[in-house]
């Protein structure tokens, strides 16, 4: 299917260009509600809204509030939540559509709109094409009498972080456990801290202090360090760094090491798999995961499906082969015994029940396997130009993976949420792989 208005993490944007205007926003609110109210004209529906911490998020909020009720939703208002607990309050409270307002690790400049079904799971492309098609033409408004209303839910951040708690060993605690939790400025700066502190650690929290405009600014999943240079300062256990809306997560160890999503799966599969509760013997994640990860399962026996990139598609492999366990190397991962998409909070519950199981330190259980060198560099490219179109590259591109033949691959990619092209290659032999990945970047800059 051609994706226009909806990328591969549903709408995005620079706020107040568009698509991410107020205009659009309040018609993708009515499309909605039109959708999901097509079989029953004239009964009121129920949709849920969480937001990050931009300050877009006000002006979006309000529009597609305006939207959703003009055809007769009834919209219960959040507030500042993480991307799963949309998900997860979507279907405990039993909602036909849930709407998460963010752009995710992207700067504050940016935003998003993500929906998800009754079931709590993102939609389909299918969904999303007919949301895309109502928007597009003319959206019947609801009779005077079924407009629907606006609430404030104020016990929404405190349902999701008693739900969380749920998912770490009954009887488990994490006394004498200093853990840095770097929410990222963004969605989950007071629902993380609490969830880890009322299980008893020692919580330093950094990141915590949006302004509407710091989201994701040096701090987060995307910056690392910062954690990192906090767990050293504190001698903490363990650094946990959140993105903005707290989807993906990324683990430093005790020494300041960092732990991608690859090797968060790796030892969740494994512990799993020892537990019986792996289903399918198998690990759902993207073309981007290392092949490290793909040689570490199969040495345990299990396997490693792969799909395109994005959450979305592991999420549906997921549930089309009823697999429990999935994500991707940036750090989303995917539990869908406890959740509906990527939870950072949740899987890093999951390692730290791992250190207070087995009394192993954080490096330990962090190091999984050893990562097959790789790359990746990002080309920006301008509107409307097709860089890997042009002759040039695809011959580049060819060239670069003859010569990895049996050795390593290339994958070269369009983001689905900026105008970037994603250059990835891995190889056994480094400077092959640094030869391979500039030789892509220089063609690709010169036709961008």
């Amino acid at each position: 299917m051609s994706r226009g208005l909806f990328g591969t993490d549903g709408v995005r944007g620079r706020a107040n260009t568009h698509p991410m205007t107020a205009e659009m926003a309040l018609r993708l609110g009515a499309a909605a509600g039109r959708y999901f109210r097509r079989d029953s004209k004239d009964s009121v529906h129920r949709v849920v809204i969480g937001k990050d911490t931009r300050l877009s998020g006000y002006m979006l909020e309000n529009a597609l509030t305006a939207g959703l009720t003009s055809t007769g939703m009834n919209v219960l208002l959040l507030g500042p939540v993480p991307t799963p607990a949309v998900g997860f309050l979507t279907r405990s409270m039993r909602a036909d559509v849930g709407i998460m307002i963010s752009a995710s690790h992207n700067p504050a400049e940016d935003n998003g709109i993500k929906f998800f079904g009754p079931d709590g799971f993102k939609l389909s492309d299918e969904a999303e094409a007919e949301i895309e098609r109502i928007v597009a033409g003319e959206i019947a408004p609801a009779q005077p009498g079924n407009i629907g209303r606006a609430k404030r839910i104020d016990d929404g951040r405190g349902r999701y972080v008693e739900y969380a708690k749920t998912t770490f060993p009954a009887g488990r605690r994490l006394d004498g456990l200093r853990v840095v939790i770097d929410c990222a400025n963004g969605a989950a700066y007071r629902a993380a801290p609490d969830v880890l502190w009322e299980l008893g650690a020692d919580v330093i929290p950094i990141g915590v202090e949006p302004d509407g405009r710091n989201i994701n600014a040096g701090v987060g999943s995307t910056h690392p360090n910062t954690c990192a240079a906090a767990v050293l300062t504190h001698g903490a256990h363990l650094g946990i760094s959140l993105d903005g809306d707290a989807d993906r997560v990324i683990i430093i160890d005790e020494k300041g090491q960092v732990a991608d999503g690859d090797q968060i799966m790796a030892l969740m599969a494994a512990r799993w798999a020892d537990q019986g509760r792996l289903k399918g013997s198998a690990l759902v994640a993207t073309v981007m995961s290392n092949l490290g990860l793909e040689h570490f399962l199969q040495g345990r026996g299990l396997r490693l499906e792969r799909t395109k990139v994005g959450d979305r598609y592991v999420v549906e492999r997921m549930r089309e082969g009823g697999f429990n366990l999935g994500g991707e190397q940036s750090g989303h991962i995917v539990m869908t015994d406890y959740a509906t998409t990527g939870d950072g909070l949740i899987a890093a519950m999951q390692f730290l029940a791992a250190m207070a199981e087995t009394g192993q330190s954080a490096s330990s259980l962090a190091a999984q396997f050893d990562p097959v060198p790789q790359m990746l560099k990002n080309v920006r490219y301008a509107a409307g130009a097709d860089p890997l179109s042009a002759a040039e590259v695809r011959a580049v591109i060819a060239d670069a993976e003859a010569r990895l033949a049996g050795t390593g691959r290339v994958l070269i990619r369009k983001s689905g949420t900026e105008p970037l092209i994603r250059v990835m290659a891995e190889a056994e032999n480094e400077t092959v792989l640094r030869e391979v990945v500039d030789g892509i970047v220089a063609a690709v800059e010169k036709a961008a």
